[in-house]
Formats: structure tokens, sequence, C-alpha cells
């Protein structure tokens, strides 16, 4: 992900979760919302119950990857908060891209 491509702001996160539409599966939470902007806006959100901090970045770093993968499946002008759920920890890198694939062709 480029950085004019990350969500970064307290306010935009609390705006797109608590304004925008969620599609949700056993490993995924994500929350997206129409934006103005002519590019898709990803941000990330890995909670302290996934692991220590070494853990958290190996997901956020394996995530970003994945987005990078698969921008096509991602909408223009949408704004995309990715929360991901403590059971991501049991799984591989290619059932996590497999997931997130599944999920976004569904929502």
């Amino acid at each position: 992900m480029k950085k004019y491509e990350i969500v970064k702001k307290n306010t935009d996160f609390n705006d797109i979760i608590n304004t925008g539409r969620c599609i949700r599966n056993k490993y995924y939470c994500i929350y997206y919302k129409d934006s103005e902007d002519d590019f898709p806006k990803f941000g990330l959100a890995v909670s302290k119950k996934c692991g220590n901090a070494v853990d958290r970045n190996k997901i956020k770093r394996q995530l970003r990857n994945i987005i990078d993968d698969n921008k096509k499946l991602f909408s223009i002008k949408m704004n995309y908060i990715i929360m991901v759920r403590k059971e991501i920890l049991n799984v591989s890198y290619l059932q996590m891209k497999e997931q997130l694939i599944n999920l976004m062709k569904k929502g």
C-alpha cells in the first residue's frame, strides 16, 4: 500500500466504523464507506488480543501484502477498515488470503 492509500486519523477510523456498512466472517470484520477520493483507502486494526507486538506487526504486514496483490477486489471511491479477530492466529497465510478474498467477493 502507498502512503496516500492509508487511513490514519482516529476521526476517520471512527467515522467509517460508526456510519459505514460491515461484512464479517470468523477472521475479519470489514467496515466500508463511500469516499470522494479516486482510489480506495485502507485502515488495519489488530487488537492486543492477537498476541504480542511482533505477532500483530506480522499480521499487518501480511494483510498489506494481500491487499496489494488483490486491489481489483476493492472498489474505487471507498474507504475500508479491516479489523482482525484473534482466530487469525491459528491459520496460515494462504488461509488468511483465501478468507479475505472470499469475504470481499461476498460483500
